[in-house]
């Protein structure tokens, strides 16, 4: 297995995230004056169920810790998985920039009285129903439980340990809830989620499945020339 990388080499996905936030909040309190809404039929037989605040508020240690995990441990997950979610949030921001949405799926007043409704209001306090799609929650999700997945799969195949198995399955699992999550909690409608799969699965596509060929063909290049 390769080296992971070195401290600095985290600098610039650190700077893009910050330069993603200033954006981010640049798009949240701007003055628009009409919005495309989005919605899809499904939404209104999705129920609002306020658990799963829970674990989409663990998204937000989530995708650091499957960053910090691929650059730990491999420099070309670290690489492969920060173009991974740098992409698709710069995708996301354009779109927001030039096709301002919204959704009016929150509930007008909370069914219920308890910790979990009290965090729901806290979030959406502090996160505007505008700029959706895709949802960057289930977009980076994915990019998050493919990098932590692929880092352990090679350490299990390099030590032989199993244990690590449970680790990759909890990551599904928790990758999992955090998509049901951006619906159930009326955050997104099921069209960013839609969306967010098919944006993840072109890059998936570009930086995973295709950047395996070439490295492929490299190495035999770089055989035959040894031969030669």
């Amino acid at each position: 297995m390769k080296k992971g990388i070195r401290f600095q080499e985290l600098l610039p996905f650190a700077l893009y995230f910050v330069i993603y936030l200033l954006w981010f909040q640049w798009l949240e309190e701007r003055h628009v004056r009409s919005y495309q809404i989005i919605h899809l039929f499904v939404d209104d037989y999705i129920p609002f169920c306020e658990v799963f605040v829970i674990p989409y508020f663990l998204w937000f240690l989530y995708v650091p810790a499957a960053v910090l995990c691929a650059a730990a441990h491999d420099r070309d997950e670290y690489i492969r998985c920060a173009l991974f979610l740098c992409t698709g949030m710069t995708v996301f921001l354009l779109i927001s920039t030039f096709f301002p949405n919204i959704q009016h799926l929150r509930p007008a007043k909370m069914p219920r009285d308890n910790i979990f409704t009290h965090l729901v209001l806290f979030l959406q306090r502090v996160d505007t129903p505008t700029n959706l799609w895709p949802s960057i929650h289930v977009y980076n999700s994915i990019g998050a439980h493919i990098a932590v997945s692929r880092c352990l799969s090679k350490q299990d195949a390099r030590h032989g340990f199993s244990f690590r198995k449970w680790l990759r399955a909890g990551s599904f699992l928790l990758c999992v809830s955090i998509i049901m999550a951006t619906m159930f909690l009326k955050q997104h409608s099921v069209f960013d989620v839609i969306t967010a799969f098919i944006l993840a699965g072109a890059m998936y596509s570009v930086l995973y499945h295709n950047g395996r060929i070439s490295l492929r063909r490299q190495r035999r290049s770089s055989r035959r020339r040894v031969r030669a």
